[in-house]
């Protein structure tokens, strides 16, 4: 199928015009060297047109980070955001020294219990008060006494018994208390 488009009116045309307009006359008669002239500049055309084309469309479809045309119509594309986040550095070691203060302990002051064979001073070895014990810890029977001081002798004896049961003394301080085949002897008042 080839479509024919009759040539413009002859008085519309200005003499000496070809199709394109003023210039090399063309038709039958012309030398051929025009008309290859003419090809070859609408060849040069038709392949630069191509190009372009050809460099429009990959320029679209690489990721440039320019906007085309389509993007443009579709509205802002989202923007990425990386973040980095550094390496904490370690905190700092704080060494706080606390030195514990002691409790406050009672001396060992006289004692509240004691053993039902010896001599001790009331108020430094043991404390005043009123003992008891359980007895003699043999057939012997059980031996204490009382005395204003520790010379042994006869008139220095305030208090003193012989038992064979359980038994009570009060010792007051600064007197000496001496006990013989006892068994323990504790404070009870």
């Amino acid at each position: 199928m080839t479509f024919h488009q009759p040539p413009p009116p002859p008085d519309h045309r200005p003499e000496g015009a070809g199709p394109f307009g003023l210039g090399t006359p063309t038709g039958p008669g012309q030398p051929t060297r025009d008309r290859r002239r003419w090809l070859t500049y609408g060849a040069v055309a038709l392949v630069s047109l191509l190009l372009g084309v050809g460099i429009g469309t990959n320029s679209g479809s690489a990721d440039t980070g320019e906007a085309t045309a389509a993007d443009t119509k579709a509205g802002p594309r989202p923007t990425a955001t990386v973040t980095e986040t550094a390496e904490a550095e370690p905190a700092p070691t704080v060494t706080e020294t606390v030195t514990a203060k002691p409790k406050k302990t009672e001396k060992p002051g006289p004692a509240t219990s004691f053993s039902g064979e010896g001599e001790y001073l009331v108020g430094e070895d043991i404390k005043a008060g009123i003992y008891k014990t359980a007895g003699a810890e043999d057939e012997f029977g059980c031996y204490w006494e009382r005395a204003k001081d520790a010379s042994g002798e006869f008139d220095s004896i305030v208090a003193n018994n012989n038992l064979n049961g359980p038994g009570r003394v009060t010792l007051n301080n600064g007197e000496y208390f001496k006990t013989n085949r006892c068994q323990e002897w504790k404070r009870v008042g």
